[in-house]
């Protein structure tokens, strides 16, 4: 029912953008939209349909990982240009919910893609994720970062 969904959504939004005659992708994007809420409205069991709670999810799941890549550029800058001594690098073990090896490759990624951190092992049990950091002010924060924004959100978005 998903896919279905995700098809005549952007069947939907192929429909707006020939029938205004501009092919744009902000005029793709308001036709994604539009269709996505004709769909919602027309759609009888909204609670059983995991679509319109997953899309939404998704959008805002791409958004704090934007986020979080704006902020920790912004934070490598800044500690480039100035003082080295504020650095603070560590290791850090993160324990992990993550169970299959697709979870936790793609929270490995996500931790990647934040300048000033790397991923170094996972443990051979897989409960438990190594990370560097330049910027380490609290172990305790920088664990709850991880689970709270990246973790916890993956994880709802994978099962």
């Amino acid at each position: 029912m998903t896919k279905s969904l995700l098809l005549s959504n952007i069947l939907l939004a192929l429909v707006w953008v020939f029938a205004t005659g501009t092919l744009t992708q902000e005029n793709f994007l308001f036709g994604f939209l539009i269709s996505f809420g004709i769909l919602w409205i027309i759609n009888i069991n909204k609670a059983e349909n995991k679509y319109f709670t997953i899309l939404p999810k998704t959008a805002w799941f791409i958004i704090v990982i934007l986020g979080k890549i704006v902020k920790a550029n912004l934070q490598t800058v800044k500690e480039s240009l100035y003082s080295k001594e504020k650095l603070n690098p560590a290791i850090i073990k993160i324990p992990l919910r993550a169970e299959t090896d697709l979870e936790i490759t793609f929270l490995a990624n996500l931790i990647c893609l934040t300048p000033g951190t790397m991923v170094v092992d996972v443990s051979t049990d897989r409960k438990a994720m190594f990370v560097h950091t330049l910027h380490c002010e609290s172990k305790e924060d920088f664990i709850k970062e991880i689970k709270v924004k990246l973790e916890d959100r993956l994880l709802e978005l994978m099962r």
